[in-house]
């Protein structure tokens, strides 16, 4: 795994491993863990979003299922 360099001022520092060490992780795991949830989430908002427009359209398909050559028709 890649090693990165990164700068916290000292205060942050000494909580940010004060937290970690409260939750039985290293300062490490807690920032690898963080990122990746945040990157996640963000992963998934545009699924959300994309669900929460077709939830809002009025739009019907009477049943209609289509094939894949009639959407590239349409």
């Amino acid at each position: 795994m890649p090693n990165i360099t990164l700068s916290f001022d000292d205060d942050l520092l000494k909580k940010g491993r004060k937290h970690a060490q409260r939750h039985g992780k290293s300062l490490n795991a807690l920032i690898r863990e963080l990122l990746s949830k945040e990157i996640e989430q963000k992963d998934i908002k545009w699924i959300d979003h994309c669900f929460s427009l077709m939830d809002k359209t009025d739009a019907n398909s009477k049943g209609h299922k289509w094939n894949r050559a009639e959407l590239y028709e349409k």
